[in-house]
């Protein structure tokens, strides 16, 4: 039951914010040319790239022990 209830809770604050978003981007009345889109997609696929490399640093470096390691200076 609780899953459940933090299932419902979970996915209404991103319908909420999903809908939020959809209304603040079509009241602007801005235009982004060519090179502006280029950037945009570059930024989110290079924040995804970084971000995805160092999760999987993360995870590495706890299951080959790194982090448990004591370091007696």
């Amino acid at each position: 039951m609780k899953i459940a209830l933090l299932i419902v809770v979970l996915m209404s604050i991103l319908i909420a914010s999903v809908w939020f978003a959809i209304q603040s981007f079509t009241q602007i009345d801005a235009t982004m040319s060519v090179h502006g889109w280029i950037a945009l997609i570059l930024g989110v696929i290079l924040s995804l790239l970084i971000g995805g490399g160092l999760m999987a640093l993360v995870f590495f470096s706890s299951r080959r022990g790194y982090d448990d390691m004591d370091n007696d200076v």
